[in-house]
């Protein structure tokens, strides 16, 4: 009786092998149909912080003035560079033997390194400061949760090679602090370009290579230095991506 409950198990496995074999060979492209990958490699994020405010209220910190509002600015900022992890999915329709359009989601976890720079706060021009500059905190910050939806088309050089564009939606996490600004995040979003390629290693698996480049829109961070000082931000980005990774054709 065990025997016979192999032999049916086996069965079974033999056909579903076949059924899924018989299925890659009646695709219209090799490269049609859901896939997995992960990757690591390099980023680079550019920032862009122009003038804020910080309303000060009247009297903090013993400057015996009325409530005014003080501009914020940037200096000395550091690109961030980092290194980066990536695991991504999604499906590949077939157009024609050459030629296929993917739909793919792709996510970086984790946190990316730190990198530096000057926030400083600058009074108005007139009286009682006349635009002295009335503190300059050391700001740290790191980008997170960074993801991509794009659209993929591509070109199959043969079965085993696959050379595609990626144009898309993506967003990021912006995490900044200062010794009088608690951890804070803004939330960016803007669109992704790229490149990539990809190239069989045995029926299933295949290596590949990406380029990414995103560009972020200005949002506004809200914070309050000194528990008493509402700032509000501008901030904005730009940045780049390379990875090379593993993956598996389903």
């Amino acid at each position: 009786m065990k025997t016979v409950k192999i032999s049916a198990l086996t069965l079974a496995m033999m056909g579903v092998l076949a059924t899924s074999a018989n299925a890659q060979s009646t695709k219209t492209n090799a490269w049609e149909g859901f896939y997995g990958q992960v990757g690591v490699g390099y980023g680079s994020v550019t920032p862009s912080i122009p003038n804020g405010t910080a309303s000060v209220p009247a009297g903090f910190g013993g400057l015996g003035a009325p409530a005014f509002t003080a501009t914020t600015s940037a200096s000395d900022v550091n690109n961030l560079n980092t290194a980066v992890a990536n695991i991504a999915a999604g499906y590949n329709f077939a157009i024609d033997s050459s030629w296929v359009v993917g739909l793919g989601v792709s996510y970086d976890p984790g946190a990316s390194s730190g990198a530096t720079g000057q926030l400083n706060m600058k009074a108005p021009a007139g009286a009682p400061f006349y635009g002295a500059t009335l503190d300059k905190q050391t700001a740290s910050y790191q980008m997170k949760n960074v993801y991509s939806v794009t659209v993929n088309p591509g070109y199959a050089i043969d079965k085993d090679k696959l050379a595609y564009l990626m144009l898309g939606y993506t967003g990021a996490t912006v995490a900044l602090s200062t010794p009088a600004i608690p951890y804070n995040t803004v939330n960016l979003t803007g669109y992704t370009v790229g490149l990539g390629y990809k190239q069989m290693v045995t029926q299933s698996l295949y290596m590949l290579g990406e380029f990414k480049y995103a560009s972020y829109g200005q949002k506004t961070a809200s914070a309050t230095a000194y528990g008493a000082v509402p700032i509000s931000q501008p901030v904005s980005a730009n940045g780049a991506e390379v990875l090379v990774g593993v993956g598996y054709r389903f």
